[in-house]
């Protein structure tokens, strides 16, 4: 799972960085999606140590009485612009001294390499498997480094535009198993209804607007 909105009314990209809770409104859609699974066989709640990944598996682990694990392979991917703005006009591509950053869009050259990304979440990923073998594990991470994953497992080039990303915010990117291996994957927004209108499927990017964060 991906977790809900956050409150960062100046846009930044926070990344790695502490102090980013959800907003009223990724509560709410953390709220919605602990509801749509609590009829589910849900033995295992494992999350990022970020707090806007916390906050999100809290109620669902709740729901099913289980205690919230952390796992830091599940962490948000490292970046060079976090705390920064990032685009050409108003952010950190204004700055001739960070285009040394984006040389290679293919490794990528602006943060955690996407092979380093792709082996802690499949490590993530098995070791919930493992402990909650025969039930359902739930994992909360965050939007690069789940559809990382997803290319890994689907044998998807990982180098990608990040606008063609399946992974919106509180959505379900789910691996289901057959022993050891992973024979297929689904996606599922359960709080779709609550997306912001420049987040849903189909629409454009708009400057300025929230949610882009991962």
């Amino acid at each position: 799972m991906r977790h809900g909105e956050v409150e960062n009314p100046t846009g930044v990209l926070y990344g790695r960085l502490p102090g980013f809770h959800l907003s009223a409104l990724g509560v709410e859609m953390a709220e919605r999606v602990a509801a749509h699974l609590a009829d589910r066989d849900i033995t295992e709640v494992v999350a990022s140590p970020l707090e806007r990944a916390q906050e999100t598996a809290a109620p669902i682990a709740a729901a099913h009485g289980l205690t919230l694990r952390t796992d830091p392979r599940l962490v948000e991917a490292a970046n060079v612009f976090q705390g920064r703005t990032f685009g050409v006009g108003d952010g950190a591509l204004r700055r001739p001294g960070n285009w040394r950053h984006l040389r290679n869009p293919f490794r990528p050259s602006w943060g955690e390499p996407y092979t380093e990304q792709a082996r802690r979440m499949r490590e993530a990923l098995d070791a919930a498997r493992d402990a909650a073998r025969g039930h359902e594990a739930v994992l909360v991470s965050h939007q690069l480094p789940v559809w990382v994953l997803r290319c890994h497992v689907e044998h998807r080039r990982l180098w990608h535009d990040p606008r063609s990303r399946e992974c919106t915010l509180a959505s379900l990117t789910s691996f289901i198993y057959e022993g050891d291996e992973i024979v297929a994957v689904t996606y599922s927004e359960p709080a779709a209804d609550l997306l912001p209108a420049h987040l849903r499927a189909g629409a454009r990017p708009v400057k300025g607007a929230k949610g882009f964060g991962a």
